[in-house]
């Protein structure tokens, strides 16, 4: 097994990547070792990895764009079709799926020993029960997504989408700016001619009952928000994702509510928002000014997000 070599560093890294995304990276080229700063840790690889892991579905655009879903012997988690074309949804067909059982708030229920007996070079995607200082005592490296890095205090912008394709492109030693190009003309075309002026709130609801979420200025729903033309009713909370009451709401009042799952029907998403007491005193509900969308096409920054705007776009005008 290739070594990997992890050692906590300071979070003076995360200056080195511009936005302070929680990733950079060192080493291009095919040149060995490359070393990424991922989440306040250093993760150096000495060849590239072939027996890939993914424990959630932000990875996967960024390895289509590369073209190393190959190198992925196993998956877990919820992969909904709509995130995908014809030809991803195909390369993840012939993925073998250890599980996809997640709890109601969308988070992966799977063992320790489930994922350490693939014995993969590489795991993308850190879960609740299943931790990085985990996999470093078995000699398994991790990368999970910047934005949701524990460390994470910087607001994420599209640029981290850019650059976190470049990083996997140095972890694969495989060219990546033609896709970033791409990625960056996509991005700029759904922010023209914006028509500004209204309010926004993307949520988290909790279908049956229960707890709602909403998201900050660390989340990526701030400048997807700021791209479509919208401002962000929950602007001025230094946070990625936090509950939020129904007063709370009430107070706020957006003129569009942007709702976002896991998966299950969208419907029975937006009803747990409409269909609650006082939801109709909203001007979004009363409007009808409600999306309901899944997870990746907001969080976290991913070539999904840049999808994720255009249908926020094309849906509200």
């Amino acid at each position: 097994m290739r070594r990997l070599a992890l050692a906590t560093v300071v979070l003076l890294v995360t200056a080195a990547c511009g936005s302070g995304s929680g990733t950079t990276s060192t080493g291009s080229g095919g040149a060995y070792p490359v070393t990424i700063s991922n989440c306040g840790t250093d993760v150096t690889f000495d060849a590239e990895p072939e027996r890939v892991v993914l424990l959630k579905s932000a990875a996967v655009p960024f390895l289509h764009e590369l073209g190393v879903l190959d190198r992925v012997t196993a998956r877990a988690g919820q992969y909904p079709k709509a995130y995908y074309d014809a030809g991803t949804l195909a390369e993840l067909d012939r993925i073998p799926l250890l599980t996809d059982k997640t709890d109601t708030s969308g988070h992966l229920q799977i063992s320790p020993e489930v994922v350490i007996a693939q014995k993969p070079d590489l795991v993308l995607g850190q879960v609740d029960n299943l931790s990085r200082e985990t996999l470093s005592a078995v000699d398994i490296p991790l990368i999970e997504e910047p934005a949701l890095c524990e460390t994470t205090t910087t607001a994420p912008t599209f640029d981290d989408v850019y650059r976190q394709l470049e990083n996997y492109g140095k972890v694969f030693d495989e060219p990546s700016a033609d896709a970033v190009a791409a990625l960056r003309k996509r991005t700029a075309a759904a922010t023209a001619k914006q028509p500004g002026g209204r309010t926004a709130a993307v949520l988290y609801p909790t279908v049956g009952g229960g707890t709602t979420y909403a998201y900050g200025t660390l989340s990526m729903a701030d400048p997807q928000l700021t791209a479509a033309g919208f401002t962000n009713v929950f602007g001025d909370v230094d946070e990625r994702v936090f509950e939020v009451t129904r007063e709370e709401l009430l107070g706020r009042d957006p003129d569009v509510l942007i709702l976002l799952h896991s998966d299950g029907d969208p419907k029975a998403v937006e009803q747990a928002v409409t269909g609650a007491p006082g939801a109709e005193r909203l001007t979004a509900v009363r409007d009808g000014a409600v999306l309901t969308q899944l997870f990746n096409f907001t969080e976290p920054p991913s070539p999904l997000s840049i999808t994720g705007l255009e249908m926020i776009r094309k849906h509200f005008g």
